[in-house]
C-alpha cells in the first residue's frame, strides 16, 4: 500500500518489520578466534552502541555493584589485546545493567544452546512447547487408532 501524497499518517505495510525476540550481536562484528576476544569484542561492541561515556559506565557500574570499577578497567574489559582482563561475570551483569545491553548475555547462553528473552514472551514460549507436545501426542494416537481398527495388538 503506497503513501498518498502528503499523507503522513498511512505506514507502508511492506516496509514493516516485526521487531526480534532475541537480541543478539550482528555475528560480524564479534566474530573473532577466541572466545576471550569475542568476549572483550562483544563488551567493546555494548559499551559503543550505549549513549554513555566508558567513564559514566565505570561510575554507574560502581554504584551499582557497591565496588570500585574505574574507566581503566572497562577499557581492559573492551581491550582483546588484554587477555588477562576479561570481565568478570558480576561486573558483565553489572554492564548489562547500566547499558541495557542484553545481547552480553544472549552471547553466552547461545554458547549453551539458549536464548535470552523478555519475560513478556514466556507465556508464548510455552505455547510453542505444548504445541510440540500436543504434536507428538496427536501422532501417537493417531498410530494407536489405527492398530486398534486393525486388530494389531
Amino acid at each position: 500500500m503506497a503513501k498518498l501524497r502528503g499523507d503522513t499518517h498511512t505506514l507502508d505495510l511492506l516496509s514493516w518489520e516485526a521487531t526480534p525476540i532475541v537480541e543478539a550481536f550482528a555475528p560480524e562484528r564479534v566474530r573473532t578466534s577466541s572466545l576471550r576476544s569475542k568476549i572483550a569484542r562483544a563488551v567493546s561492541e555494548a559499551m559503543k552502541d550505549s549513549d554513555l561515556s566508558r567513564a559514566m559506565i565505570a561510575i554507574d557500574m560502581t554504584d551499582w555493584l557497591g565496588e570500585e570499577v574505574t574507566e581503566n578497567m572497562v577499557n581492559a574489559y573492551a581491550s582483546e589485546a588484554r587477555d588477562r582482563d576479561t570481565i568478570p561475570y558480576l561486573r558483565l551483569l553489572a554492564l548489562v545493567h547500566v547499558t541495557g545491553d542484553v545481547r552480553l548475555l544472549q552471547m553466552g547462553a547461545e554458547l549453551m544452546g539458549h536464548s535470552v528473552i523478555e519475560n513478556k514472551y514466556l507465556n508464548w514460549v510455552d505455547v510453542g512447547r505444548l504445541a510440540d507436545h500436543k504434536e507428538t501426542i496427536d501422532k501417537e494416537f493417531n498410530a494407536a487408532r489405527r492398530m486398534a481398527r486393525m486388530g494389531v495388538k
